[in-house]
């Protein structure tokens, strides 16, 4: 560092981000690591220190250090862990989730041209129930594109793995996707099924305002995997996770019985397609 410091003026290119002192270096290494410690938590969702310790192969001080200086600029807030089933003793661990704003930094300027776009499909059809149609269709008529593609790594994969290649699927497309085996309510060895969560939701600001891309999204999954699936929770209603409820296969599965655990009915979900009718869907 201290050859940094001795560096004549001429050797550095303006504007061209190489730190000029060693104060610099560190302070460009301290944002560098926060904004891994960051993007951490939008792959993962909500994480404790520990768990990002863990991923980042950072220590646990360091890594409150990162979050508290997250927390004190409003990009992550502090929440109890959810657990599920039975708690045991002692104070419930702290998870730490981005904010409205962290998020943002994620997010490209072309969201204001969505949304506007969006508009101008309802506003051109007369707006109310029909442009709210007219949205929808176009969500439609774009996730099936989307799941056309998905297509080819599922055709491959055995009924049980079908979820888990969705996961993949959906991450080379910039969502982050991974799977969380639910066990059965009964005990049984068998599992009740799967949780898909997406991590990262690159439309979620246009969601917010135009759920009908949730809602055909929804119905693109259930097409894909050959089941009745329900939308458990979405980054664009303000949770930290887009998670949408997979049953084990042959699992009884119908829009007014067989909830997952702890599941509420939700908009966007679907009646189960026949397996064989996915990609007539999705034609």
């Amino acid at each position: 560092m201290r050859e940094l410091d001795q560096q004549p003026e001429a050797d550095v290119a303006p504007d061209c981000g190489v730190p000029a002192t060693a104060t610099e270096v560190l302070l460009d290494g301290h944002r560098a690591t926060r904004d891994r410690v960051a993007r951490s938590i939008l792959d993962h969702g909500p994480s404790s220190a520990a768990d990002l310790a863990g991923r980042l192969g950072l220590t646990s001080a360091a890594v409150r250090r990162h979050l508290d200086g997250l927390l004190a600029t409003g990009l992550v807030d502090a929440r109890e862990q959810r657990v599920y089933g039975s708690r045991g003793r002692g104070r419930p661990a702290k998870v730490f989730a981005l904010t409205e704003s962290g998020r943002d930094a994620f997010y490209q300027a072309y969201d204001q041209l969505a949304a506007d776009a969006l508009r101008w499909i309802s506003e051109a059809v007369g707006g109310g129930k029909a442009g709210e149609e007219a949205v929808a269709a176009f969500a439609r008529a774009r996730f099936a594109r989307q799941g056309q593609k998905y297509l080819t790594r599922l055709d491959g994969a055995e009924a049980g793995d079908r979820t888990e290649a969705l996961a993949q699927a959906l991450s080379a497309d910039g969502y982050a996707a991974t799977v969380r085996r639910v066990p059965s309510a009964t005990g049984a060895k068998a599992p009740a099924g799967a949780q898909l969560c997406q991590h990262h939701c690159p439309v979620a600001h246009i969601a917010e305002q135009f759920p009908q891309l949730c809602e055909a999204e929804t119905e693109v999954f259930s097409q894909l995997l050959g089941t009745h699936v329900q939308r458990l929770a979405t980054i664009a209603h303000g949770d930290g996770v887009c998670t949408t409820y997979v049953p084990a296969p042959g699992a009884a599965s119908s829009p007014g019985s067989g909830r997952a655990p702890g599941a509420a009915p939700t908009a966007g979900t679907s009646n189960p397609p026949e397996p064989a009718s996915a990609r007539r869907n999705l034609a």
